[in-house]
């Protein structure tokens, strides 16, 4: 029986660039269909209709190989470009491996290992609880959490590997101590080259990175922070000498710095080599200190220092701080976030399980993923609310993500500055205290919109 033929048709060719990356361009009035297998697959969605498969094993074409033949056998016409076939057919090795021992297919089955625990920290399944300098290699500890089991990893990149496991993170976290007092660190460790290029591969959507030109600053469009490196240098700099309850301190890499609260609860990574769409800052909320992640934030390097300036400053509020332990979405929720953005005549648009909120005259706007938001699926591990700026929603010149448990007034204070910065009203009128965001709120909720299949959105 011939396998039924689906109008989808996917173009498999290299990352221009980066050089392992693949990127899938999908055409077809079935499209949907190949897009959906490749994100189940680990595709990151770059672009509409172009997804990039980034790895930190390198070994993306012979996995797009792998997704060639599943797309096949559902009836979807698939070409690889001849570019992409000739790095498929190549054979190369890794140089200096450290178990020489292990044939072609046992390395790969070790990459992939550690690529599967890469993704699951990057999507917030394996929370790290605190990294140490081993010699020449970087050791974590971390604790899983669908399963409650914790784990010693020791190297990494394509060596990463689980070295031990503990019933509780509590005795997870001893033992690390035992081990490695001397060069312990709260959190993740800073991300690898490796990890940076292949981040910035999953961003890009098929051309070359160049850093962004600035946002225009035409009357309305313009925010009224600086961008640059030198910018954001002095704003780190300016956080730590002004809230005394914060501490900086440098990780074990020049490249990174970090500032922790007094609590130990809250965490400030700044990546001071970060450049254009590079992510440079990292917000990260912690139930105790040594308590699971609540919510966490990335900003870009591209992104004004009023916006980030605005988001530091809304960590230390009392509300924020109330919170943290809310339900992660819910009506309340919805009207507070977007209460500023209604109320300056912005009006939202619903694309798919996107809801948008673009400025009246363009060039921000916020976003939030439903099925995200609510928890739908958890093979989507996207931010579940998005504040952008420059260009469309979909290719912006610098964004802020947020997880889904970012605390409400937190992201309240972001959009209340987007409001008075770009709406069309002439007339502007300074920011509100924290204690009258209800006020401000009530007075104009936001439009319903259907929420994810078969997850109600919330009542109050």
């Amino acid at each position: 029986m011939s396998t039924p033929s689906v109008d989808a048709h996917v173009r498999l060719d290299t990352h221009p660039a980066h050089p392992s990356a693949v990127t899938a361009t999908l055409t077809g009035a079935q499209a949907h269909i190949a897009h959906v297998g490749l994100e189940a697959a680990g595709w990151h969605v770059a672009a509409t209709n172009i997804l990039v498969l980034a790895r930190i094993d390198h070994e993306e074409p012979y996995w797009a190989e792998q997704a060639a033949q599943q797309l096949a056998t559902l009836g979807i016409t698939v070409k690889i470009t001849p570019q992409l076939r000739e790095a498929i057919d190549e054979e190369w090795t890794w140089a200096n491996y450290p178990m020489p021992w292990c044939t072609r297919t046992e390395i790969r089955k070790v990459s992939d290992d550690a690529q599967k625990i890469h993704d699951d920290i990057r999507h917030g399944r394996l929370l790290i609880h605190a990294h140490a300098q081993d010699a020449d290699t970087t050791v974590a500890v971390g604790t899983y959490l669908d399963t409650g089991k914790s784990v010693y990893l020791h190297g990494e990149n394509h060596l990463r590997q689980i070295a031990n496991a503990f019933d509780s993170p509590a005795r997870a976290l001893t033992a690390f101590e035992d081990m490695h007092a001397d060069t312990m660190r709260p959190g993740p460790a800073p991300m690898t080259d490796t990890e940076r290029d292949t981040a910035d591969a999953r961003t890009s959507p098929g051309t070359p990175t160049t850093e962004p030109e600035p946002p225009s600053t035409g009357a309305g469009t313009a925010l009224t922070g600086t961008t640059g490196p030198s910018a954001h240098e002095a704003l780190f700099d300016s956080f730590i000498e002004d809230n005394g309850e914060w501490e900086k301190y440098r990780t074990w890499s020049d490249n990174t710095s970090v500032a922790n609260h007094e609590s130990l609860t809250l965490r400030a990574e700044f990546d001071h080599e970060a450049r254009g769409n590079d992510t440079a800052w990292t917000i990260a909320s912690y139930q105790s200190p040594v308590g699971e992640r609540t919510w966490h934030a990335t900003a870009t390097a591209n992104t004004p220092t009023d916006m980030i300036k605005t988001l530091l400053d809304g960590l230390d509020t009392d509300t924020a701080w109330t919170e943290r332990t809310s339900a992660p979405f819910a009506d309340r929720t919805l009207n507070t976030v977007t209460g500023p953005l209604t109320e300056f005549g912005w009006t939202q648009t619903i694309n798919g399980h996107y809801v948008n909120w673009p400025a009246p005259n363009g060039g921000t706007g916020l976003r939030l993923d439903v099925a995200a938001a609510v928890g739908a699926t958890t093979a989507r591990s996207g931010p579940a609310w998005t504040v952008w700026g420059g260009n469309t929603a979909q290719q912006p010149t610098w964004t802020i993500e947020f997880s889904r448990h970012t605390p409400a007034a937190v992201l309240q204070d972001l959009t209340y500055n987007l409001a008075i910065t770009h709406s069309a009203r002439t007339t502007r009128r300074q920011k509100a205290p924290h204690h009258g965001r209800e006020a401000l709120c009530a007075a104009a909720p936001a439009a319903p919109f259907p929420p994810a299949p078969g997850h109600p959105i919330p009542t109050r």
